[in-house]
């Protein structure tokens, strides 16, 4: 037993800190006394700060998938000069149950940060809404529009100011509806109707606002990586000019790409969820 202790033992071995996502108050307590007084910082990840942490990350969804909720605490401590790049990390966070039961050391590093953390904390949307876009988006990339590849553009937030930048290309089916991003039945539609022309409007709340807008931001001034075409451009357009975001698919490539700012913060494979 103490040769697998040792070997276990290797994941926390001269970490810079201990990253505890959501825990007990008793489990903190000792967390605190075997750091207190050492080189090891410890950072507490959760929707609350019950344990009254120094160095807190708020954490505004329980990310089911266990690599999310790590690279969002790690980005949250990291814009929180909780951690510094080339900091090894150990995180613990509970799978399988409501206890913690699983330990993942982490490299810091700053030039392979996805963009999540910003993307969710400093937005105008509400953090589900977003999640609930993002679902949809993914899937769609994964399944495609009976089984073909499809493009998608979810614009969201900000809803006043991007329907006045934008105008429709034909008639909008939500326009006298109350129906939000997140119920199944809606999913359904909207996954329905990306397979035509046009962006999505979605408020902050939820809203589905609006289908088949035409983005009228101007590009002028805008850098997007080369290789994205004109619904990526829109994108980063529209969010330059407005407190939105943007999710979009590329039927090109497949991949699930964010923009926030005028600038793409998050690129990922629907494949790889």
């Amino acid at each position: 037993m103490s040769a697998l202790k040792d070997l276990l033992g290797e994941l926390v071995t001269d970490v810079d800190a201990l990253v505890l996502f959501s825990p007990s108050g008793s489990y903190y307590e000792r967390a605190r006394e075997a750091t207190e007084g050492g080189e090891i910082d410890l950072i507490v990840v959760a929707a609350e700060n019950g344990v009254g942490a120094d160095a807190f990350v708020e954490l505004p969804l329980d990310f089911a998938d266990v690599t999310e909720r790590v690279r969002f605490g790690i980005e949250g401590a990291l814009d929180n000069e909780y951690v510094a790049n080339g900091d090894d990390v150990a995180c613990v966070t509970a799978v399988f149950d409501d206890g913690e039961d699983t330990v993942t050391r982490v490299r810091v590093d700053a030039d392979r940060h996805s963009g999540v953390y910003d993307l969710f904390v400093h937005s105008r949307a509400d953090p589900a809404v977003i999640r609930d876009v993002l679902d949809v988006v993914i899937e769609l990339g994964q399944k495609g529009q009976k089984g073909k590849p499809v493009g998608a553009l979810f614009v969201v937030g900000d809803a006043g100011k991007v329907m006045n930048k934008s105008r429709p290309l034909s008639y909008n089916p939500f326009e006298k509806s109350h129906v939000h991003v997140g119920d199944p039945i809606v999913n359904v539609m909207l996954k329905e109707f990306s397979r035509l022309d046009g962006a999505f409007v979605i408020s902050d709340s939820g809203k589905i606002v609006s289908a088949y807008r035409y983005l009228e931001g101007s590009a002028e001034g805008v850098d997007i990586p080369k290789g994205l075409g004109t619904r990526h451009m829109a994108a980063a357009s529209i969010t330059r000019d407005s407190n939105a975001i943007a999710v979009v698919l590329s039927e090109s490539d497949g991949l699930v790409r964010a923009f926030k700012g005028g600038e793409l913060v998050l690129e990922l494979d629907p494949e790889a969820y």
